[in-house]
């Protein structure tokens, strides 16, 4: 007897793009390059391919941004959440987009001729949870998340009212 394939679900920040990838999931990366910072505004990109594995939009679809000749970038256009990266050889999705990324692990790190010198050190930074920060205890205590949760919902925003 088979056994099903994996399903994978995530979406973006405010919940108006979700996905579902079906199939193996086994190529995760990080790229230093400089249009990866860029596109994810941050040190580096982390990526998933989703070649050999089907992707669906299960709600909405992004917008896209061709950054080259070769490259689209899918984000949602509603909060900014960067979701693909789009090339001739497949799509990879942001592996912080999905519902679960502790099983998404990179194996490799691609353009590290643009890795920023401190990125090898960051694990050895001090380190806290957010709850042990006592400056912004206040701060913290009044937040009210309007983020999607991590895991697929029949609509979003909840309605809300009587």
């Amino acid at each position: 007897m088979a056994s099903e394939p994996a399903v994978h679900t995530g979406g973006c920040q405010c919940g108006a793009v979700r996905f579902r990838v079906t199939g193996p999931l086994d190529d995760a990366s990080i790229c230093h390059c400089r249009m990866c910072q860029k596109a994810f505004g941050a040190y580096y990109a982390p990526l998933v391919s989703t070649r050999g594995a089907r992707l669906e939009w299960t709600r909405g679809e992004p917008k896209r941004f061709q950054s080259s000749n070769l490259v689209r970038r899918g984000f949602c256009g509603d909060c900014g959440t960067p979701l693909t990266y789009e090339a001739p050889d497949g799509v990879a999705l942001a592996a912080g987009a999905f519902d679960d990324p502790a099983g998404l692990a990179p194996w490799i790190q691609y353009g590290i001729e643009g890795r920023l010198p401190y990125v090898q050190g960051l694990s050895a930074l001090p380190a806290r949870r957010t709850e042990e920060d006592e400056a912004v205890a206040d701060f913290l205590s009044r937040i009210v998340s309007f983020q999607h949760p991590d895991h697929d919902t029949g609509h979003w925003p909840p309605r809300t009212g009587a």
